[in-house]
Parts: structure tokens; sequence; C-alpha cells
């Protein structure tokens, strides 16, 4: 299971920082801010996670983390020029992150000992946080803000995996169930545009 975690965690990287890299070129960065964006994107939401719960930081600790993700940053500008909607990639490569960073935060909070609000609350950080921090450098409102369901599904990914686990259900359907509950609601609310509804809206005034 450490393993499946492990590979787990690279793949989600890579996709985020695959991500962060299609927004730097949405907003047309030279290759260096890609670069930043990328990284900032894959490792923001784990670094803090580990900052709070008094861990090692995962990359400084493994530094092949970040291999992982230049190479995957590095290549985004030669196939990413193919398609006609980078917003679209970007939305879907975002969701397969949020689904993968959720289901391996829920579960390193819950090792560290975390209570079920705290493993949840380090999953959904691990997963929206480093977005959240693309949107700002990328002068764009976080996607975790916006009306959109975002956060929502990484709740329901995060306490499915906290509730499964504690119901001893085997180590790998539960990461698959977290990763399907997270990546599902979050493709459905994008799909069929299913938000939350928009405080301090003021009402139309008549004319």
């Amino acid at each position: 299971m450490e393993q499946i975690i492990y590979w787990i965690g690279l793949a989600g990287m890579s996709v985020f920082a695959i991500s962060g890299a299609l927004a730097a070129l949405r907003r047309e960065l030279d290759p260096f801010g890609l670069l930043v964006i990328a990284t900032v994107t894959a490792v923001g939401g784990g670094t803090l996670r580990d900052v709070l719960l008094d861990l090692p930081v995962f990359w400084v600790e493994n530094p092949s983390a970040l291999y992982v993700i230049l190479g995957a940053a590095i290549i985004t500008p030669f196939w990413a020029r193919l398609l006609e909607s980078r917003m679209k990639v970007l939305i879907w490569a975002d969701a397969f992150g949020l689904a993968l960073f959720t289901a391996t935060g829920t579960q390193k909070a819950m090792l560290a000992g975390s209570s079920a609000i705290v493993a949840v609350t380090m999953g959904v950080m691990t997963a929206a946080a480093g977005g959240a921090i693309r949107d700002i450098l990328c002068n764009e409102i976080p996607l975790v803000l916006r009306k959109e369901l975002y956060a929502v599904p990484a709740i329901l990914g995060g306490s499915s995996f906290y509730l499964l686990t504690k119901a001893s259900v085997a180590p790998e359907l539960t990461l698959a169930i977290s990763c399907i509950v997270t990546l599902l609601v979050r493709l459905v609310a994008v799909t069929f545009s299913f938000s939350l509804p928009a405080l301090g809206k003021r009402p139309e005034t008549e004319g």
C-alpha cells in the first residue's frame, strides 16, 4: 500500500504540474514563470500540510518529486499547442489532481494521528492549496473560491477515505473509491455547472 500511495503521489504531482504549466501558457508567461507556476501548483498543498502536521516536507525528504514535476512541466508546451481549448484540459487535469491529492493528503494526516475533521481538512488542503496559489499568481480567482463545486468534491472524497479506512475496508479499494468519488463529483459539477449559491448578491432594482 505504501508503494501505491507513493506512485499515486507522483502521479498527482505530475498532473498538477501540467495544470500549472497550462495556466502559465494561457497567461503567456516565460519559461521560468512556467516552471515556477507548475512547481508551486504541484507542491503547494502538500508542503502546507506537512508544515502544519510538523512532518518532514515531502519534496525536501525525497527530491525525486521535483524531477517528476520539472519533467511534466517541460514537456507540456510541446503538446499543449495541439489543444483547441487549454482551459478545458486544465479543468480536467486539475480534477484528476484534486482526486489523487485528496486521498493521499487524508491518508498522510491519518497516519500522523489526526482526528477525522483534521484529516479531511488536510486532504482538502493538499488538493486545493496548490491550485489556489497557481490561480493567485496567474491573477485569477482561485477555483476553490468560485461558485462551481471544488472543495465539496474533496470533502466528500476525503470523508469517504476516512470512513472506509475506519471500517477496515481494503486499503486499495478505499483509495480507489475515494479518488472516484472526488473525481466524479467534480466532473459532474463542471459538466452541469452545479454550484453553491453566491452570497452577497444584490437584488436587481426595478426600473
